[in-house]
């Protein structure tokens, strides 16, 4: 299975179910309720697919219900080192950046 159907997979919602039940933080804004899971460097830049290390939570098509920013979307198939992050009072994200 490749592409965006490997997305509905059973492994695929297991995986990105754990990740948010550890931590619901965006990696982009860093405000709570994320909703999905993004690469944090996309498969497209050769980034893992499958790699529970290379996902983190974010917010997805119905944007971040704090800021309203459509999280997933600015983000793209760019590194978070090309994207303005939202900088808040906490760092809530500790993974790679």
């Amino acid at each position: 299975m490749a592409g965006r159907d490997e997305l509905t997979s059973y492994q695929y919602r297991q995986m990105r179910a754990r990740i948010l039940r550890a931590s619901d933080v965006c990696i982009m804004c860093g405000h709570a309720a994320s909703d999905a899971v993004d690469h944090i460097v996309p498969v497209a830049r050769g980034g893992a697919r499958r790699d529970p290390g290379n996902l983190a939570p974010i917010h997805g098509v119905d944007g971040c219900p704090t800021c309203g920013r459509k999280c997933n979307n600015d983000k793209g198939d760019k590194l978070l080192s090309e994207v303005k992050r939202l900088q808040t009072s906490v760092d809530w994200y500790a993974g790679p950046q």
